[in-house]
């Protein structure tokens, strides 16, 4: 996604680029706002100008139609943040739960190499870091018991972290929610949007109501998206109090409250950015899906090659003997050949 509304509703599966939203011109968030800021400035000019009804209204036109502007700007910004938000988490829980055991074997064969190649050299060495190496994969004693199972040995399972933080236990089927999904949360977000807001009690009906969008949208439910916007469709409208501070002052603050969320956002697609799950998305904006699996294929080989590895280095200990029986060691090879091969023959 893209910091461009235009581009955010023609291509909603790119990320929001903060680096160019800096630089979108009137385009993106930051450029209509700039952009409505300069209106802004003119139509002070022309009110001061006009000293009469006709210029003050012409002004407060002009200043209505350039907040609408950044509005509109603001809320397509944040439809492609959460959308990127979305799919970071969801490439995060999809990453642990089908390629986490990969990696746990990846560790058990690195372990067992190190085992075997300390028996064959006798080295001191050698035996430190194979023992520094199981050491690595062995359980935590005791940690499942001490945190009433919420925590294992390999941290708080998928499960437990959910029910923490509200998600769906199920994990999502995909990391991006489908094509269907993606337009009714659109479509959704530009109705309800608290922005759209400025009266406290609706604003914070209407935050109440997205949490809901945005839970069905990170699980990828079409179905709960539909009946949403259903509701939000037939639902009541509060209708906004007039003001009790004249509407160009409104205005003003209105441009400036947008240019400032604006600025947080950006700077919470950067920090997403940065993040490593982050990092992987940006390799493949348009199929963050074909990502995992080319990665699940990358691990496939480097298990199939550790196992190959360890097998000859197996097939070379048995021929020409660990190295106490070859009398170049002591007692502290003898045991990491023992372990070597409980560790080859567990695996």
């Amino acid at each position: 996604m893209t910091a461009n509304p235009e581009a955010e509703a023609e291509e909603p599966e790119q990320r929001p680029e903060p680096s160019e939203g800096a630089g979108a011109g009137s385009g993106g968030a930051d450029g209509v706002a700039d952009s409505a800021g300069d209106d802004g400035g003119d139509d002070g000019g022309d009110v001061g100008d006009g000293g009469g009804a006709g210029g003050s209204d012409a002004g407060t036109e002009r200043l209505e139609k350039a907040v609408r502007a950044a509005e509109t700007a603001l809320i397509e910004y944040e439809i492609a943040v959460e959308t990127f938000r979305v799919e970071i988490e969801n490439f995060s829980r999809l990453h642990h739960q089908r390629l986490g055991p990969m990696y746990t074997r990846l560790d058990e064969l690195d372990a067992s190499i190190l085992e075997v190649k300390a028996a064959i050299s006798g080295d001191a060495d050698d035996l430190r870091k194979a023992q520094e190496a199981r050491a690595a994969v062995l359980p935590m004693p005791r940690v499942e018991e001490l945190f009433h199972g919420w925590i294992d040995s390999e941290g708080m399972p998928p499960e437990a972290t959910a029910m923490l933080t509200g998600q769906s236990v199920q994990p999502p089927s995909r990391v991006r929610p489908s094509e269907e999904a993606r337009k009714a949360y659109r479509e959704l977000v530009r109705k309800a949007h608290p922005d759209l807001a400025q009266e406290a009690g609706e604003r914070q009906r209407r935050e109440e109501f997205l949490v809901r969008v945005n839970k069905a949208y990170a699980e990828g439910d079409a179905d709960a998206l539909r009946d949403l916007l259903e509701e939000w469709t037939n639902g009541p409208r509060e209708p906004e109090p007039e003001p009790e501070v004249p509407h160009s002052e409104l205005l003003y603050a209105r441009l400036e409250w947008l240019a400032e969320r604006k600025e947080v956002l950006s700077a919470m697609v950067a920090e997403m950015e940065q993040s490593a799950i982050g990092a992987m998305l940006r390799m493949a904006p348009d199929d963050p899906d074909a990502l995992l699996e080319e990665i699940a294929e990358q691990l496939l080989q480097q298990v199939a090659d550790r196992e190959s590895e360890l097998a000859r280095l197996i097939a070379q200990r048995d021929a020409g003997g660990t190295a106490e029986t070859r009398g170049a060691g002591g007692g502290d090879a003898a045991g990491a050949g023992d372990a070597a091969t409980a560790a080859t023959e567990e695996n």
